[in-house]
């Protein structure tokens, strides 16, 4: 009787799945959930989350995310630092004999609960089935264990086993297709994948820095959505490319799955360089975004690595996980996210050409970490324009619908908003930030005054 009961607490557990199920938009640009709503994609790269944490541990890194308006949680189940080798948190290995055919039972309970856990509080999973370096040694550790017909093997079995939850395949990690074989992998490995769950997730591909998923499987029916990694630089030259598959054909929608990370390393020469701020993860928020992107993902160098004391520092992290949690980079996420959600959604399209060029050439919209960026409703109703610096610039006015325009600052800082004026909407307008400062970012909303917008990020607007 005791087990009879103890199995259906089970599957009713395991039914109650919060977070929702994801497809592709109508229009091809964006992810909506199963009844056609959008979906705001703002991840968190957790690479290292099965393989390093305890429930504990994971729990609190769940709902701390959540709390924080994350909304997808990209983690590997074959992980990077020595995760055929070394065991998880609570002593187990992922499969016997480094084999892809013999997964642990005891390593897979732990991922299926930290996935159930995170379902649960409404979050997604992007699930990267093995990080790069099982199918590509090209650098790390290794070692490559897959082959084109144990990859799709393995992909069916897991497949099948995260059928019903509430997850997004995501093939790859961070190593470069090289060759056939190689090629083969991954493809076979999708191919298992939709065979065990059926097609009931969307997949994609996460590349190394600088490239993106196009660059391979671009017309491989099975990668519903294009993912770069546009890298950890600061200059807007690398986030551009994101704009250049948003404009590929046959269309699919475009992320940016990790850009650079907060605390990290810039172009990994901290001595050079220094370590990434705030600002510098917001910039790429919002670049991507106005530049066609379905969403973004953000990624603190301490977190991904879930870096604390006795574990080997990767990279010269600045802090304990636990403390990199709460970065201000990663609170300011949300404001973004809660942008875009307080305007109608699906009919985002870039625009730069609502910027009036300056009469010098590398000035305004700007270049490196000065460049500005626009989108807009496709019908018009609304633009954005967002200033990566506080200094005056133009606007062509009649990109607006509606007689009238009513203008408001948006702080990328705090979320808030702050009205600017009505101005017509014809010819040209020239507006200052609210806080002028060489290194104040700022977004310029711009609304057809009839349509009664809420302030720009109002939540649920």
């Amino acid at each position: 009787m005791k087990t009879t009961i103890f199995f259906t607490l089970l599957l009713l557990t395991n039914s109650l799945i919060a977070a929702p199920r994801l497809k592709v938009s109508g229009n091809k640009r964006f992810l909506v959930t199963e009844d056609d709503k959008p979906f705001f994609w703002l991840g968190d790269t957790a690479w290292e989350l099965f393989h390093r944490l305890s429930r504990e541990e994971a729990d609190f890194y769940l709902k701390t995310r959540q709390e924080q308006g994350f909304t997808v949680i990209q983690a590997v189940v074959l992980a990077e630092f020595d995760g055929l080798t070394v065991p998880n948190a609570n002593g187990d290995k992922p499969l016997t004999d480094n084999d892809p055919l013999k997964p642990v039972e005891a390593y897979f309970k732990q991922v299926d609960w930290i996935v159930n856990r995170a379902n649960e509080l409404g979050l997604v999973v992007g699930l990267l089935p093995t990080w790069g370096d099982k199918w590509n040694k090209k650098w790390g550790v290794g070692p490559e264990i897959f082959t084109p017909d144990n990859a799709e093997t393995y992909g069916q079995w897991i497949g099948a086993r995260y059928k019903d939850k509430s997850i997004v395949w995501i093939l790859g990690g961070d190593r470069p297709v090289e060759n056939d074989n190689q090629k083969a992998i991954i493809n076979r490995m999708a191919a298992g994948l939709r065979k065990g769950d059926g097609g009931a997730h969307l997949c994609t591909f996460h590349p190394t820095g600088g490239s993106g998923s196009s660059q391979y499987f671009h017309d491989s029916p099975w990668l519903d959505f294009n993912m770069r990694q546009n890298g950890h630089g600061v200059e807007f030259g690398s986030y551009s490319k994101t704009k250049a598959d948003y404009d590929r054909q046959p269309v699919k929608p475009v992320i940016d799955g990790e850009p650079i990370y907060e605390d990290h390393p810039v172009s990994f020469k901290a001595p050079e360089f220094g370590h990434s701020i705030a600002a510098d993860v917001r910039r790429p928020l919002y670049w991507d975004l106005f530049t066609g992107a379905f969403g973004h993902t953000y990624g603190n160098h301490c977190m991904w690595q879930f870096f604390d004391a006795g574990r080997k520092p990767v990279n010269n992290p600045l802090l304990p996980w636990r403390e990199a949690i709460k970065q201000p980079g990663a609170l300011q996420m949300q404001h973004g996210r809660h942008l875009m959600e307080s305007r109608p959604f699906l009919t985002r399209i870039p625009d730069d050409s609502i910027i009036v060029p300056s009469n010098v050439p590398t000035a305004m919209p700007g270049a490196g970490t000065r460049r500005f960026a626009a989108t807009r409703d496709e019908a018009g109703s609304y633009a954005m324009v967002y200033a990566a610096v506080s200094k005056p610039f133009t606007i062509r006015m009649d990109r607006i619908t509606g007689p009238k325009v009513q203008a408001w600052w948006f702080d990328p800082r705090t979320g808030g908003a702050t009205k600017a004026g009505e101005f017509s909407n014809s010819g040209t307008q020239t507006f200052t930030p609210a806080t002028p400062g060489e290194a104040t970012d700022w977004v310029l909303v711009l609304d057809d005054a009839a349509k009664n917008y809420p302030p720009p990020g109002s939540k649920g607007g």
